[in-house]
């Protein structure tokens, strides 16, 4: 009797061992796919681009090495310079407006709970609409005729078209960006507000604390890791867009809307200059990549 109870428990540990392996390859099996693809379609892409950065790439497929020529061609381009401080102006206006305009909705929505549904179906509605075809119909809304002059001329206005004025024109492709962003933000910003326990709001408030300073000091720390959130997927939102920069100016007039991605496409697939494209693209990783780490950076910090 005593001679089999390590044969028992030897078996016992080879049946663990078999059931863990497994365990083991259906993971592999079940996870495979999803690194192919984004080996496939992320990385690839990546050294791709990096590698066309460093040549000349024509598009019959020739190849000739150039090093870093593309690079300092970049740093010396007034064409580069002038919409890197176009996209920076576009994400600095986009950013903290999408912020506040969801924090405030969510707050307001919160606080009427009877159609809290229906608010954050109606809202979410611009989220899900394709800024192309947002943007075409916005084209006619800032135009001559449109209902933005014809309003800004009942007040003293001159009536002429939005998107054929450089200040005016960016404005309207912040304004769009805007509309087609916040529903999804404000999602994100609401259901962290559900979640936040009433009792410290209530605490605050029989302690005298107004309701700027129950926002400040009680709900607005608790929101911080989903605004990080917001925050960094926003700002590449933004040094990427160009869809609705396509759709409503080309990049005009006289460039004040020519983001980096209608610089990248231009130089792309009207010019066929691949190289240089591909170094314009490789600089915007760069500079999103910084500009996450510094976010989170500053996000460790607060805490």
């Amino acid at each position: 009797m005593h001679l089999a109870k390590p044969t028992t428990s030897v078996g016992k540990t080879s049946r663990r061992r078999l059931v863990q392996r497994r365990e083991a390859l259906a993971g592999v099996i079940f996870v495979l796919p999803v690194v192919v693809l984004f080996f496939v379609f992320k990385l690839f892409p990546v050294f791709g681009g990096i590698l066309i950065s460093l040549g000349d790439f024509k598009i019959t497929g020739a190849f000739e090495f150039l090093g870093l020529d593309n690079y300092r061609d970049m740093l010396t381009d007034r064409a580069f310079w002038n919409s890197f401080w176009v996209t920076v102006i576009f994400t600095v206006a986009v950013v903290p407006i999408l912020m506040t305009v969801s924090i405030t909705l969510a707050i307001l929505v919160r606080r009427i709970a009877p159609f809290i549904k229906f608010f954050r179906a109606a809202y979410f509605i611009p989220s899900i609409t394709s800024l192309v075809l947002a943007g075409a119909v916005f084209v006619w809304v800032f135009n001559a005729g449109g209902i933005v002059p014809s309003l800004a001329q009942l007040v003293g206005g001159d009536g002429r078209s939005w998107l054929g004025q450089p200040v005016l024109a960016l404005a309207a492709i912040v304004f769009v960006a805007v509309w087609g962003r916040f529903g999804f933000d404000m999602l994100i910003v609401l259901a962290r507000l559900q979640d936040l326990p009433r009792e410290l709001d209530e605490a605050a408030s029989i302690d005298g604390a107004n309701g700027w300073q129950r926002f400040w000091f009680v709900t607005f720390p608790q929101l911080k890791p989903q605004l990080f959130f917001l925050v960094v997927i926003e700002t590449t939102f933004s040094f990427q867009v160009f869809d609705v920069v396509f759709v409503m100016t080309g990049g005009g007039p006289s460039g004040s809307t020519n983001v980096l991605g209608m610089l990248l496409y231009e130089e792309a697939f009207r010019l066929f200059h691949f190289g240089y494209a591909a170094a314009i693209g490789v600089a915007m990783m760069i500079l999103l990549v910084s500009l996450a780490l510094i976010q989170r950076a500053v996000m460790n910090r607060g805490e």
